[in-house]
């Protein structure tokens, strides 16, 4: 286990979420390693969108695990003077079938694992995982052809679909975990004020500080879109909770390794 609190006291400079050539990332693993010793990074670590059990544009294949790992271990070897490196992935929770806690990734090297929720079960059927997760024009059309322009369903299964994954466990970092509400605030503008969506966050946070999770604040959309994953309105609440908070950019370029991060540490009054 990497000690995330220990690191995260010592240095600013660090990210553990980044999406490289291996899944849907736009550049090779060791342009990433090259700005980060660029940037004076002090960790940085690699978290591909795992395999899952069917074919997605977004997540690595099983195939291309084993030249992950090597490249990893090349890197480290290459750099592991200049900054430490560490080898993680973004594992997709698909209910009982595919999720952080299945024995395939007990079987992987990994230094920590992040466990996020990318697709929700299709209400026309129920065994075609669907991604929610893209941008609102791909969201749209979705929601017409799998969802039935629902958005309260679409937005009930996300967060139940949260729930079980952390009952589920086998990872150390929630990721991005109210990601949903950007997409479902476009949809619908104000949904999340409704008393059943804030609802619905409570339940899912505390079910976060009961399994002591580390808190990923995810700042990839804060330049583009002046959002971060949780909300910025609930900094607060997550400030007061005693929970690990890990400023992570889930960046898909070397140029992003470090955006939104030091504008969340100074809402956070981390700088």
């Amino acid at each position: 286990m990497v000690d995330f609190k220990n690191i995260i006291a010592k240095s600013k400079l660090y990210n553990f979420h980044s999406h490289t050539q291996f899944c849907d990332g736009h550049a090779a693993m060791e342009d990433f390693v090259k700005e980060a010793v660029s940037e004076g990074f002090t960790d940085y670590g690699f978290s591909p969108h795992s395999p899952i059990p069917f074919k997605s544009s977004c997540n690595m294949s099983k195939e291309a695990v084993n030249d992950y790992i090597a490249e990893y271990k090349r890197l480290k070897q290459l750099y592991g003077e200049k900054v430490n490196l560490y080898l993680s992935m973004e594992i997709d929770y698909l209910g009982d079938q595919w999720g952080a806690s299945n024995e395939y990734f007990d079987s992987l090297p990994l230094d920590y694992r992040i466990s996020s929720v990318h697709f929700i079960p299709s209400f026309v059927d129920n065994k075609m995982y669907i991604d929610i997760d893209g941008n609102f024009p791909a969201f749209v059309q979705k929601m017409k052809l799998y969802f039935n322009d629902d958005i309260r369903a679409v937005v009930e299964s996300f967060y139940n679909q949260s729930l079980k994954m952390i009952e589920a466990g086998g990872f150390d970092i929630i990721g991005h975990f109210d990601k949903i509400g950007h997409n479902a605030s476009h949809f619908k503008n104000g949904i999340e004020e409704e008393d059943w969506y804030r609802l619905l966050f409570k339940q899912l946070f505390e079910a976060i500080m009961d399994n002591h999770l580390i808190i990923e604040i995810n700042t990839k959309a804060y330049v583009e879109h002046n959002r971060f994953f949780p909300n910025l309105k609930y900094f607060d609440m997550l400030k007061k909770s005693g929970a690990i908070l890990l400023i992570n950019s889930d960046a898909h370029r070397p140029s992003l390794i470090n955006s939104g991060r030091f504008e969340a540490m100074r809402f956070l009054d981390l700088d």
